[in-house]
């Protein structure tokens, strides 16, 4: 997919493999429990979920953070658990807590379906082209998806745990069954990256929050090849589809990542030295992180630093900037603004 006619978009440059500088900058969770006007959102739609489902309200939470700060890329408002909804699921959000579904089992994961799935998607569809209506041609929207592995641990325990023991003891036990739901959840989210597309996403992102651990079998088996499945299969709906994976915590296997799977950028956090990738990548593709979100809470002479650290360790590569993993609801604003000018000199 060719980057859209009168595009000035920084970031598309850089998935096309163009090194700009100053590099364009958005932050993953750059929507959220920081932002006055994100809260007022919220408490107008009544919870999490159905702010998720309310297009007008989740298209505005979308722009806040490009209408507030500049940054130059919007990212949809949603969540990745919108899938296992999508697939028939009951999905809930307890209060402090995050989100909740019915324990899936080999009976549940047989019984799934996509009957219905797209009519479930279809507010999200519409956020995101009502987001692409207001915003100007150099400002990139950005969809998503949970990857197949992460969403599925949800799924499996019923929520988030410590170290996703729930999902890979199933694996473990009973690696056709884990297959069988990495499947479907594969299948869905082709379908879902691929229709954020069409509805005016310029490029879409996966999200592997628990890559890091899986032993290094595993992570080939369940994040490699299921994230190379979906980006195949959505460039087969949009061709050229440019795609951003994040792999988190899977620096130990960051080449085979971008090699098998395609991604025009991969993701890397905080614990990563983005030297060392740089030169192992060797410019195989474009490169996005990695400032540790508590520096960013710190502020000051700390923040500026390592801010200067990563321009200086990706000066000349394509690069994206970007937080290691999502901005935290204690974040200072000022402390957005304070990055965002000196990552612009």
């Amino acid at each position: 997919m060719s980057p859209p006619d009168g595009t000035t978009s920084k970031l598309l440059r850089v998935l096309g493999g163009e090194a700009v500088a100053p590099p364009p900058i958005w932050l993953m969770r750059q929507a959220g429990r920081y932002l006055p006007e994100y809260l007022a959102a919220r408490a107008e739609a009544g919870s999490f979920l159905d702010l998720c489902f309310n297009p007008k309200l989740a298209a505005a939470v979308t722009l806040q953070p490009v209408q507030r700060f500049g940054v130059d890329a919007a990212i949809l408002f949603s969540d990745i658990l919108v899938i296992p909804k999508a697939l028939g699921r009951d999905l809930w959000f307890e209060q402090g807590e995050g989100p909740r579904l019915d324990p899936i089992d080999a009976e549940g994961i047989a019984a799934l379906t996509s009957e219905g799935a797209s009519e479930r998607l279809a507010p999200v569809l519409e956020t995101v082209s009502r987001v692409r209506a207001k915003l100007g041609r150099e400002t990139a929207l950005i969809g998503f998806c949970g990857a197949p592995f992460t969403v599925a641990t949800y799924m499996i325990a019923g929520r988030g745990t410590k170290d996703q023991a729930p999902a890979r003891l199933l694996a473990a036990r009973q690696p056709e069954v884990f297959a069988a739901l990495i499947d479907h959840i594969v299948v869905a989210s082709i379908d879902y990256l691929a229709a954020q597309l069409e509805a005016g996403a310029d490029a879409v992102q996966i999200f592997d929050s628990w890559s890091g651990v899986l032993s290094p079998e595993g992570f080939c088996r369940w994040t490699i090849e299921p994230i190379g499945r979906i980006v195949e299969g959505v460039r087969e709906r949009v061709p050229g589809a440019k795609v951003i994976g994040f792999p988190k915590g899977a620096d130990r296997a960051i080449r085979d990542f971008v090699g098998e799977t395609g991604v025009d950028a991969v993701g890397v956090d905080w614990t990563v030295s983005l030297d060392a990738v740089r030169a192992e990548l060797r410019g195989l593709t474009a490169l996005q992180g990695n400032l540790d979100p508590m520096l960013l809470v710190a502020g000051g002479a700390v923040l500026d630093a390592a801010v200067d650290d990563i321009l200086a360790a990706m000066d000349g590569a394509p690069f994206i900037f970007n937080l290691g993993h999502g901005i935290v609801p204690e974040t200072p604003i000022a402390h957005v603004e304070q990055l965002i000018r000196r990552v612009r000199g």
